[in-house]
Formats: C-alpha cells, structure tokens, sequence
C-alpha cells in the first residue's frame, strides 16, 4: 500500500519561503515520476512541477519557474517542494503524487498516487 505524507505548510508572509516534504513508503520513489499539483479554494487542481524517474527531468508552471524547485532525496524516499518569493497567490492545499509515466506530467490524471496536501498561506 502506497502512502504519501506531506509536511511543510504553514503560514508566511509575501516574500518568505516554505520547504515541503512528501515522504512515501510502500513504494521507492527513484521509480517513479514525483509531482506537486495546488489546489486553491473554489478552483481546480493545477500542475505545480515534477521530476521524472527516468531522466531526471524537471518542469514547472509557468506561474512558480524561478521561485519554486523540486528535488528528493531518493536514500530518504523523499520529495521535496522549495518554494521562495512566495506570493498571496500562492495560498493552496498542495499535494505531492507519484506516476509511472514519463509524459502527459502536468495532467493530474498521469499520477497513481497521492497524498492528503498541507496547507500554504501566504499573507500580503
């Protein structure tokens, strides 16, 4: 059984940085694509970045390229969400997931596997 914990969220001010963490077990993540997707109140969930298990490729949204990086730690079967320059738009649930695929990333239906999000504030 696949789980996914996410922990790092909190509330900050415009400007400040958050690091979160999604830790997996009963899967080892070098194996799979990692992906973070927000989901902000009254909209859909969107792609955020991903790191593919194949290449070790990287791609972001447009709206967080430059301010936000994905790494993990794959010894810790850990993924990681460094976000800098965070701004009120920013504020969402965010949620870590796993997939097999090495294309289609930034569509939340590639991934298998997801955790249950922890929350980012950000406050102007």
């Amino acid at each position: 059984q696949v789980q996914l914990v996410e922990s790092g969220g909190g509330l900050v001010q415009a400007g400040g940085s958050l690091r979160l963490s999604c830790a997996a077990s009963g899967r080892t993540v070098s194996a799979y694509t990692v992906g973070w997707f927000r989901q902000a109140p009254g909209k859909e969930r969107e792609f955020v970045a991903t790191n593919t298990w194949s290449s070790g490729s990287t791609y972001y949204a447009d709206s967080v390229t430059g301010r936000f990086t994905i790494s993990r730690d794959n010894t810790k079967n850990t993924v990681f969400l460094h976000m800098d320059n965070l701004k009120p738009e920013d504020t969402a649930r965010y949620y870590c997931a796993l997939s097999g695929r090495t294309t289609m990333l930034r569509s939340a239906p590639s991934y298998a596997y997801w955790g249950q999000g922890t929350q980012v504030t950000v406050s102007s």
